[in-house]
């Protein structure tokens, strides 16, 4: 994949390579990919908690309980593995 930039902003992304915060412009690339995509889960979970918000109550089972807990937990060892 190539990208083409404007010299402000390439001069920029070297910039950030020459503080040291990343190792090359595949690194930062990188990173700034996974922003976007935390950005747009966490706008999508936003999303989902509001409309939940804005719908008929309805009790949750135990089973319920269950289920949030295997994802919750599953979530949390998956983020361990990527740090």
């Amino acid at each position: 994949m190539n990208i083409s930039l404007p010299e402000p902003l390439k001069q920029f992304v070297d910039d950030q390579i020459a503080a040291g915060r990343y190792s090359s412009v595949s690194e930062y690339v990188r990173e700034l990919i996974r922003d976007d995509e935390k950005r747009k889960a966490e706008d999508r979970l936003e999303a989902l908690l509001l409309e939940g918000l804005e719908s008929d109550d309805a009790p949750l089972t135990s089973e319920d309980w269950a289920a949030i807990r295997r994802d919750a937990l599953a979530r949390v060892g998956a983020k361990k593995k990527r740090s």
